[in-house]
């Protein structure tokens, strides 16, 4: 069994709190905390070619883009999204939202949210590379 505790990187609007980063689970799976607060705009419209990406909602309730339509989802839902499928979140409510994202594979998908916040200086050309390096394409 192993165990590390749980770290998070903090942005200007969200938290992002690496529950089980796949380092952890031998690569089988990514569990991260997502915390955001009222209002914001969250993830723009991507995809990913080599993992799927799940939603569980804690509390409060987010907008999810699944491909095809917006939907909002309160505590206690869940959305499924397999790679290749365009999504994207945001918080239209006057609350903060906590909910799980769950990664399959356990790719280092933390590496992204640690270094996402480097990125902004990035030419065109190289936030595209960079993103592409992090498996996501942006839509």
């Amino acid at each position: 069994m192993s165990f590390r505790p749980a770290s998070e990187v903090g942005f200007t609007t969200s938290t992002t709190r690496f529950v089980a980063p796949g380092s952890v689970t031998n690569g089988e799976f990514g569990l991260f905390e997502w915390r955001m607060e009222a209002r914001q705009p969250g993830a723009r419209p991507h995809f990913h070619k080599t993992f799927s990406e799940s939603f569980y909602v804690l509390e409060g309730e987010i907008t999810l883009l699944d491909g095809e339509e917006w939907v909002t989802a309160g505590e206690g839902d869940f959305l499924y999204v397999p790679p290749d499928r365009p999504h994207a979140f945001r918080n239209d409510s006057d609350a903060p939202v906590r909910m799980l994202i769950l990664f399959s594979p356990g790719i280092a998908r933390e590496n992204f949210f640690l270094e996402v916040r480097n990125a902004k200086g990035l030419s065109p050309d190289e936030l595209v590379a960079f993103y592409e390096s992090h498996d996501q394409y942006n839509l």
